[in-house]
This record gives structure tokens, C-alpha cells and sequence, in this order.
């Protein structure tokens, strides 16, 4: 019989918002795969919960290399339990890579819900919820992340991104440059922990707050893009400039309608009257 890989999330900071199945889950796992075997093991202490299983890490550097031991193990009928330092696994966190073996090995997955910096952070934000996207981690380099920042200048969805707090200043100055200063955005650090706190504003002033420097585990909330309202002229302008450029006339209609959702006939046939 196959054992199974349970995925855990554990506290953001406030160690009584482990669930009593993470709780039961640490003292009977076959196999504990942590981020920070050290963690494990403070989070095991502080829950009151001695592991009888083997704690092993499991961080970024090594998952790929150590996914197929765990995977043996479940299939021979171990229960591997897996966790990060915070949160839910697989959310920018080590994980994925193990799940996808599992699944390709068609061995049993499941999971023990919990505290997630992205939901966490969505909720306290005062954004838009309704409908959002995770962006994950803000590239390094001040290049690739301003190119990363363009990409959501046209996003409607309210975006949750994570951030070092050493690079949170030039994030939100380049969001700034980006994205404009009066877009709205919350910076939400520490959370759950005693400091915790979250800074709501424009774009401009959260980055006129972040420029002396900010500690802790920072989620940044991004309010959406306000939809852009661009005239027919506009649009038939740049169907006329593709079409000047080599593109055939229909392509070029089509090409910004797929864009701005215009209709493809009603560009079509005005470019063709102002001809």
C-alpha cells in the first residue's frame, strides 16, 4: 500500500494559528521534509508535538535533487510530510517539483490548509478581491523588474507580490516610474507577528515611506489597472501605422482589436474610409 505526501502550511509568525491537523501530522509523519530542519523543529517545540519520523531539508538548492528519495519513500508506503519556514508550500516555496513527481508517479497528494501571506495580505489590503493574480517574488535586477512592472500596467486584477525588505525602497520607487504614483497599493510587513503592520496608500507615498528603509517579511498588494478608454482615431492611428509598416490592413485591424477589444470590423472598415 502507497503512503502519501501531505502538504502543510504552517504559521506566519503566530504560532496558535497551527491547526490541530499540522499538530497531529508532526507527531506522526514517517518523514518530515522541511525548508529549515531547525524550524521544524522550534515550530515542534513551541506546538508541543516531539516528531517520531525523520526530519530531512528540503529547501530550494536541494528539492530537486531529494525529490526522488521522498518519492521512494511514499511509494513503499511512508507518509512524508512536507513544510516550509511559513505558510503553504509550493507558494513561491519549495514543493512544486515534489508534487509533480508525485502526481507523475500517481501516488497520493493532499493537503493541510492554513496561513497564507497571499490571502492574508489580499484581505487586509482594502483592495479589490474579488479577483487577483500572485505574482510571486519582484525580479533583482532594476532592469528585468521594471520590465516585470510593465507587464502589470494594463493588469485589471488586483496583484499580491512578495519583496525582500532590503529591496522594498526600489521596488516601489521603479512601480513609481512604472505603473504611475497615484496608482493604489498596500505594503503589508510582518503579519500576524506583534509588529505586524500594514501601510495603505498611493504608490508615491508608500514609496516616499519605504525610502528610510523597512524590516521584516514583506507582501506587497497592488491595486489593478483602471481600464483605458482609447478613441476610435487612436485606434484606427495605430491600425494605419501597422499597415504602413508591411501589415496587411485586416491583420492590422485584428491585431489591435485582440489588443483593446475592439471590434475587428468596426476598425476594419473605419481605416478603410479614412483612407
Amino acid at each position: 500500500m502507497s503512503g502519501r505526501l501531505v502538504l502543510a502550511a504552517t504559521p506566519l509568525g503566530e504560532v496558535g494559528d497551527a491547526s490541530a491537523r499540522l499538530v497531529e501530522a508532526l507527531g506522526s509523519a514517517d518523514v518530515i521534509a522541511a525548508e529549515d530542519t531547525r524550524r521544524a523543529r522550534s515550530l515542534a517545540v513551541a506546538l508541543g508535538v516531539t516528531p517520531v519520523g525523520r526530519v530531512v531539508s528540503f529547501y530550494d538548492a536541494v528539492e530537486t535533487a531529494r525529490a526522488p528519495a521522498l518519492v521512494d519513500a511514499i511509494r513503499t508506503g511512508q507518509t512524508v510530510l512536507l513544510i516550509t519556514d511559513a505558510g503553504m508550500p509550493s507558494v513561491s516555496d519549495p514543493g512544486y517539483r515534489l508534487v509533480a513527481a508525485c502526481v507523475e508517479a500517481d501516488l497520493p497528494v493532499t493537503c493541510l490548509p492554513g496561513p497564507s501571506a497571499v490571502t492574508t495580505a489580499l484581505a487586509l489590503s482594502g483592495l479589490p478581491c474579488d479577483r487577483f493574480c500572485f505574482e510571486g517574488f519582484a525580479p533583482r535586477k532594476q532592469g528585468e523588474r521594471r520590465k516585470w512592472l510593465q507587464v502589470l500596467a494594463d493588469e485589471p486584477r488586483t496583484a499580491v507580490l512578495f519583496e525582500a525588505p532590503h529591496r522594498i525602497d526600489a521596488l516601489l520607487a521603479d512601480a513609481v516610474d512604472v505603473l504611475g504614483g497615484e496608482r493604489r497599493a498596500a505594503v503589508c510587513r510582518e503579519l500576524t507577528k506583534s509588529y505586524e503592520e500594514v501601510k495603505r496608500g498611493t504608490l508615491a507615498e508608500l514609496a516616499e515611506w519605504a525610502k528610510d528603509g523597512v524590516r521584516g517579511e514583506i507582501t506587497v498588494v497592488l491595486a489593478g489597472a483602471e481600464p483605458r478608454t482609447l478613441d476610435l482615431d487612436t485606434l484606427v492611428g495605430r491600425v494605419r501605422a501597422l499597415a504602413a509598416e508591411g501589415t496587411r490592413l485586416k491583420d492590422a485591424a485584428a491585431e489591435v482589436a485582440a489588443a483593446t477589444g475592439m471590434s475587428k470590423k468596426a476598425l476594419y472598415d473605419a481605416a478603410v474610409s479614412r483612407a
